[in-house]
């Protein structure tokens, strides 16, 4: 009995605050609120849609392993990332690339440790490293993993470490496509390449046995190369795994701000332009499907899907939309979100990142049989 005059009086409320604001300002806010200008300013911002926040300091979290824990203290500790330069000058492109690549070599040994071999071919004239586990459990099984690194790094050595990593864990052949990037190769190369590979692989496995996955940029691709596989008429696969994707490059999301500074691994700004994704989209609409599948049709068919994040993410706001539009069309989809996680883990090592693995394998188990 009393729910709608109170809401009516809270929806009075701020109706009153909000026509003293747009007559007098924030002195009128303050009369009204009995605050301080300062704190009067704020709430006028706020009421604006704009938060004004003080300079605050974020301890790294005790409820993270220590290994998370090691990770997110000594990448904050790092300056930021030195700017790319521009797409037209490869040579710099490259060597910069080049420097990256050389960081993950410790990770890349330890995957190449992994208990399978790799040999590197060409399928469906796309370059893939095709992972066979010493122990195969699962031989009507197979994955097709699509490495991150913003379009730019971790190919070559890396994709040898993922397809000995993604068969080991999996027990099944892994197809780890080394595709084209940039700043040779911009979209959609290594989109094409991607559907290329899967059309041959589909030739030797039941679609419906196979799993495609991407991280970040690879996440991306992976949810696109989903929606082309659908649009070309091709049988889709049994199931996508989307983690920490970027699902949305018009830049959109609220993660992108509240995150921003938090996430520990992508540190551009905002209001930043982002010369890798502009040469990834070379003039294209950014809201594509193909370049942003959040922006995909869903309706028409998806596979069951796995999404994971962190609360650190920068993109978290872009695996929470997918994952709605997913939902919204009626698509079986899973949103796995791990505490203090940044954009792509904890450097692949930490418990949580083994963890993010061992959940996508009981998903891929459950809908592969």
């Amino acid at each position: 009995m009393t729910e709608a005059p109170i809401a009516g009086k809270a929806l009075r409320r701020r109706h009153l605050m909000a026509a003293a604001i747009k007559m007098t300002g924030v002195a009128a806010l303050a009369r009204l609120t009995g605050r301080a200008p300062e704190a009067a300013a704020a709430a006028a911002a706020e009421s604006a849609g704009t938060l004004q926040l003080p300079a605050r300091t974020i301890p790294i979290p005790r409820t993270v392993s220590a290994q998370a824990q090691q990770f997110l203290a000594a990448m904050g500790a790092r300056p930021a990332g030195e700017a790319k330069p521009p797409v037209a000058e490869k040579a710099a492109w490259k060597a910069q690339i080049a420097a990256v690549n050389r960081i993950f070599d410790p990770m890349i040994d330890d995957m190449l440790a992994s208990p399978a071999k790799v040999e590197r071919t060409t399928i469906g004239g796309a370059n893939v490293c095709v992972g066979t586990p010493n122990a195969m459990r699962h031989p009507d099984r197979a994955r097709l993993t699509i490495h991150g690194g913003g379009w730019t790094l971790r190919g070559g050595r890396f994709v040898m470490g993922d397809a000995a990593q993604s068969a080991a864990e999996s027990g099944c052949t892994a197809f780890s496509v080394d595709y084209r990037m940039l700043p040779d190769f911009p979209f959609p190369a290594g989109l094409d390449d991607c559907v290329a590979a899967y059309r041959e692989i589909i030739k030797r496995y039941d679609p419906k046995k196979i799993a495609i996955s991407g991280q970040s940029a690879g996440g991306n691709i992976a949810a696109a190369v989903t929606l082309k596989i659908r649009d070309l008429g091709l049988p889709l696969p049994g199931v996508v795994g989307l983690m920490t994707p970027a699902a949305d490059l018009s830049g959109a999301g609220d993660t992108r701000e509240t995150n921003w500074g938090v996430d520990v691994v992508l540190r551009l700004r905002p209001d930043a332009p982002d010369a890798g994704i502009d040469a990834y989209i070379a003039g294209h609409d950014r809201k594509d499907p193909y370049l942003s599948p959040i922006f995909g049709d869903f309706s028409k068919g998806y596979p069951p899907t796995f999404l994971q994040s962190g609360t650190r993410d920068l993109l978290l706001s872009d695996t929470v939309r997918m994952h709605r539009a997913l939902l919204d069309a009626g698509v079986e989809a899973e949103l796995h979100v791990w505490e203090a996680m940044p954009h792509a883990g904890f450097g692949e090592v930490a418990p949580e990142d083994i963890e993010v693995r061992r959940q996508f394998l009981k998903f891929i188990d459950r809908h592969l049989g």
